[in-house]
């Protein structure tokens, strides 16, 4: 089919390796789930059939799934190469441990990374992997672990954790903290032209985060979470959707659906990094979020804000209820919307709190 001649032409470039990665898009466009996908984009009837791509566990579907969407994201280094860890300082604070560390994540660039446990030690806790907002300032980065923001309740999320037994990683991404020095715009253009996307390394390193996190002697690799607020929202849904080793989630304001963002035209709400060439003809953002079901997955979203449309919110719902009903797990997803914009209000941290520590135990 035509996926096939693509994979071709890439073979007679001057890259062969690229060739070689476009041969598999022969693969994506096995069956109908291209179609599906494309369907999915106009109404519910898309989004259902994700949603019985993922519920079929037992089988290959949601393998396949996954393996569609990864790639989706453009040229990547190896999945699966070594990780190494220089730590650059281990710092005693009132209510943790904190190690900073320079983690070579990907083989392109180093990732400077917080790393905060608990005072108390106890021979494996449970963890999270904590991903960053964006919020245009690509000074904070990681830091927001440590320092909060303005959008986020008090205190900061490396405290409130680590009092409750878990450690908890965060790694500036790709731009930002110790990674800025270019534009977004001109990372993105750079990446583009070589033929790698910029939210894919993202969620590459977030996946290898994840494999460092499992290799500590100090982490329960059952017992792992992912959150974030905005851009880290985002990314730790992806990562939750790629990864089966995360064991529960919880998102801050930024559970879009990609079709309602499209009919308010608000694409220029999210920044260029949030944009993955070629994902609409395959995924519907029901048709990701099927891939965590059925574990333990929290959604906590704003009606006034402007990145998650209530419209969209209310497809996401009811496709999302259907599906953990089918696989027999209704409680594990929740969505709880507040009538307010983008932020995380008292309420909403006191429900990341209770869910993290109902999946993953911790102190109480």
């Amino acid at each position: 089919g035509t996926p096939g001649t693509q994979g071709a032409q890439g073979a007679q470039g001057t890259q062969g390796t690229q060739g070689t990665q476009g041969t598999p898009g022969t693969q994506g466009a096995q069956g109908t789930q291209g179609t599906q996908g494309r369907q999915g984009a106009q109404g519910t009837q898309g989004a259902d059939g994700g949603a019985r791509g993922g519920d079929e566990r037992g089988g290959g579907d949601a393998a396949r799934e996954r393996r569609l969407l990864y790639s989706l994201l453009g040229d990547l280094p190896d999945r699966y190469g070594s990780i190494a860890c220089r730590t650059v300082s281990v710092e005693e604070r009132p209510h943790y441990w904190l190690e900073r560390l320079v983690l070579d994540l990907n083989g392109l660039e180093e990732v400077p990374a917080c790393l905060v446990r608990p005072l108390r030690k106890a021979a494996r806790c449970p963890a999270v992997l904590y991903s960053h907002a964006h919020g245009d300032d690509y000074v904070l980065g990681k830091e927001e672990l440590l320092r909060g923001r303005p959008e986020l309740q008090g205190p900061p999320y490396a405290e409130a954790l680590a009092s409750r037994g878990y450690a908890v990683l965060a790694i500036d991404q790709w731009n930002f903290g110790e990674r800025r020095g270019r534009t977004e715009s001109e990372l993105f253009k750079e990446m583009l032209w070589k033929g790698r996307v910029l939210f894919g390394h993202m969620v590459y390193d977030c996946l290898r985060a994840l494999d460092y996190l499992c290799s500590r002697p100090d982490v329960d690799p059952r017992r792992i979470g992912a959150a974030g607020m905005s851009m880290g929202s985002t990314l730790s849904w992806w990562t939750a959707a790629l990864d089966e080793r995360v064991a529960a989630i919880a998102d801050l304001c930024c559970m879009t659906d990609f079709h309602a963002l499209l009919e308010r035209r608000g694409l220029d709400g999210h920044g260029i990094y949030y944009y993955v060439p070629g994902l609409l003809k395959h995924f519907t953002t029901a048709r990701i979020q099927a891939l965590i079901c059925p574990r333990p997955h929290l959604s906590l979203a704003g009606n006034l804000d402007p990145l998650t449309p209530p419209e969209g919110l209310d497809r996401i719902d009811r496709q999302m209820k259907q599906l953990y009903g089918q696989a027999g797990a209704s409680q594990a997803w929740r969505l709880i919307r507040y009538d307010v914009g983008h932020l995380e209000t008292a309420a909403m941290r006191a429900e990341v709190l209770a869910f993290l520590h109902g999946v993953l135990g911790g102190a109480a």
